[in-house]
C-alpha cells in the first residue's frame, strides 16, 4: 500500500530501505483516487520508532493510505522532540470534524495507573466517542485496548503478579473470520505489560467476540460484534529489538525484570532475538485494511455516523 506522508518524516527513508511503498504528498496528489484515510493517535513514549512499525505494516496493500498522526495537547512527551511534534503532528481539536476510514490507537506505558490518572484521558475519551461517529474502524493495541475496552464497554483492567514480557503462541478460534485469512492455527505476539483483562469480563459483554488467545497472555484479539472495533492485547507492530531494549531500559532502572519469555535463543540475552512473528503481523494488518476498512467504508466519508453507533454497554 502506497503510504502518503511527508518526504522529511524520519519514518520515509527508513521505509525506502526496506522496499516499502511511500508515496510523497506531491506526488499523491495527482493520482485520481480516493486514499483510504487512517489516523494514529500515537501516545508511545518512543514515537518515532512507532510511527515508523506502524507505517511499515500499513504500506502492506495496493490501496493508497494518507495517514493523519494525532497527539495528546494535555501531554509534554519526554522523548520525542517539540519540532518533530509540531512538524508532524496534529491535535485533536484540529481535526474533529473530520471522518477517517480507520483509526488506530497505540499503547502507552501507563498501564499501572488508574485511567483517570493518565493526565490525557479526558482528551482519549473524547478520541473513542468521537470514532463511533467519524471513524469506520478501530484498532486499538495493549494499552490503547484496555483504554478503549474500558471506555465503552466498562471492562476493567488488572494487574498482573509481574510483568509479562515475551512473544507468545496464540490459538486463533474462528478462521473463517477474515481478521485471520491466511493465518495458520498458532501465531505468536509480543506482549509487554503490567496488567491484563480478563476473558470471563469480555465474554460477559454480548457485544464482544474473544477471536484468539494464548494460555501464557490471556485473550489476545477481542472483536466488536458490529464489527468496527479491534482490540489487541500485544504489540504486533514491534521490531525485533524492541523487548530487548525495553528490558535493558528496566536494568538500567535496577527494577526486578526476567528476561522476555520465548525471545531470546535459549533465554540467553546476549544472543540476538529472532523474528518470528512479522508474517502474521503483516497479515493481520492487510487484512483489517481491506476487510474491515476498504470493502466497508462508504467511499462518501460523510456517510460515515449517519446511522446512529450502538449504545454504550
Amino acid at each position: 500500500m502506497p503510504i502518503n506522508i511527508p518526504a522529511d518524516l524520519p519514518a520515509h527513508s527508513k521505509l525506502e530501505e526496506e522496499n516499502i511503498f511511500v508515496m510523497s504528498e506531491d506526488r499523491a496528489k495527482v493520482q485520481d483516487i480516493r486514499p483510504l484515510r487512517i489516523a494514529i493517535v500515537n501516545l508511545m513514549p518512543t514515537k518515532i520508532a512507532t510511527e515508523t512499525q506502524l507505517l511499515r505494516l500499513l504500506g502492506n496493500s495496493p490501496v493508497q493510505v494518507d495517514i493523519t498522526l494525532i497527539k495528546a495537547e494535555r501531554h509534554i512527551s519526554k522523548n520525542t522532540s517539540i519540532e518533530h511534534l509540531e512538524r508532524f503532528y496534529t491535535a485533536f481539536s484540529r481535526i474533529r470534524a473530520k471522518k477517517f476510514d480507520g483509526m488506530i490507537i497505540t499503547g502507552a506505558p501507563v498501564e499501572q495507573l488508574d485511567f483517570s490518572e493518565v493526565d490525557y484521558w479526558d482528551e482519549l475519551e473524547a478520541i473513542m466517542d468521537h470514532s463511533r461517529t467519524h471513524v469506520f474502524s478501530t484498532l486499538h493495541i495493549c494499552w490503547g485496548a484496555q483504554a478503549g475496552l474500558f471506555h465503552h464497554y466498562g471492562i476493567k483492567k488488572h494487574p498482573l503478579p509481574e510483568k509479562l514480557s515475551g512473544v507468545f503462541p496464540h490459538t486463533v478460534h474462528n478462521r473463517l473470520d477474515p481478521i485471520f485469512r491466511g493465518f495458520d492455527d498458532i501465531f505468536h505476539m509480543p506482549h509487554s505489560r503490567y496488567t491484563q483483562v480478563r476473558r470471563e469480563d469480555i465474554l460477559a459483554v454480548p457485544d464482544l467476540a474473544v477471536l484468539a488467545e494464548s494460555p501464557e497472555a490471556g485473550v489476545c484479539v477481542i472483536k466488536a460484534r458490529d464489527r468496527r472495533q479491534f482490540f489487541i492485547t500485544g504489540h504486533m507492530e514491534y521490531d525485533a529489538d524492541t523487548l530487548a531494549r525495553e528490558y535493558q531500559r528496566d536494568k538500567d532502572k535496577g527494577l526486578p525484570i526476567a528476561p522476555p519469555r520465548h525471545y531470546f535463543p535459549d533465554n540467553d540475552p546476549s544472543k540476538p532475538p529472532l523474528v518470528f512473528w512479522r508474517a502474521h503481523a503483516n497479515l493481520f494488518f492487510s487484512n483489517w485494511l481491506n476487510f474491515y476498512v476498504y470493502q466497508e467504508t462508504p467511499f462518501e466519508l460523510d456517510a460515515i455516523g449517519a446511522q446512529n453507533p450502538p449504545a454504550k454497554a
